[in-house]
C-alpha cells in the first residue's frame, strides 16, 4: 500500500465557528439543498452521527465541477458546472473524530466510486483556524491510501480538491447571502 498526502488551504472572511456549523455540523443537511445536482442526499446510515458513525452520501443526476468540462457541460450554477458524464453514484464514509471547540473534523472515505477501484482508503483530516482578522483558515489533508503499489496521477487528486474547494465556495457564498445563518 501507497500512502499519498495532499495539503490544501483556504482563507475565507467568514468566521471559524460559523464555517464548521455551516460545513460539519449541518453539512449533510446544507449542502445537498445548495447543490441537489451534484449532491442528492446524506445520511447516517450506522450510529448516532459522531465518532464511528457510517455516512451514506448518494450524488446528483448531474455530477458537480468545479470548472468547465468540454462539451458534456449541461447546467451552470454560480460558475460552477454540472455533467452528466462519468458520473459517480454513491459513497459511504466513516466518522474519525470531531473537536467542537478546536474546529476539526477527521473522516475516511471507505467505500464507493471515488475509490476507483484502485484506492482502499481516503482519510480527511479537517481543521478550521480562526485568522486575526475575524475571518478563518480552512485546512484540509487528505491521506490517499491506495490498493497494492497502484499510483494515483496529481490530475485525479486536483480534480477532487477542486471539487471540494467548489462545494466549500458555494457554502461560502451562502453564508455571506445569509449572515444571521449559524449565529
Amino acid at each position: 500500500m501507497v500512502a499519498i498526502t495532499y495539503d490544501s488551504e483556504v482563507s475565507s472572511s467568514i468566521s471559524a465557528s460559523k464555517l464548521f456549523h455551516a460545513l460539519v455540523l449541518d453539512g449533510d443537511n446544507l449542502v445537498p439543498k445548495l447543490l441537489p445536482a451534484a449532491i442528492k442526499s446524506s445520511e447516517i446510515v450506522e450510529g448516532d452521527g459522531g465518532v464511528g458513525s457510517i455516512k451514506l452520501i448518494t450524488f446528483g443526476e448531474g455530477q458537480f465541477l468545479s470548472r468547465a468540462p468540454s462539451s458534456s457541460c449541461l447546467v451552470t450554477t454560480q460558475t460552477f458546472y454540472y455533467s452528466r458524464t462519468n458520473r459517480l453514484k454513491t459513497m459511504k464514509h466513516r466518522v474519525d473524530g470531531i473537536d467542537k471547540e478546536s474546529f476539526t473534523y477527521s473522516y475516511t472515505l471507505i467505500e464507493g466510486d471515488a475509490l476507483m477501484d484502485m484506492i482502499e482508503s481516503i482519510t480527511y483530516h479537517i481543521k478550521i483556524v480562526p485568522s486575526a482578522d475575524g475571518g478563518s483558515v480552512y485546512k484540509n489533508r487528505s491521506i490517499y491510501h491506495t490498493k497494492g503499489d497502484a499510483q494515483i496521477a496529481e490530475e485525479e487528486i486536483k480534480a477532487g480538491k477542486d471539487k471540494a474547494k467548489g462545494i466549500f465556495k458555494v457554502v461560502e457564498a451562502y453564508l455571506h447571502a445569509n449572515p444571521d445563518a449559524y449565529n
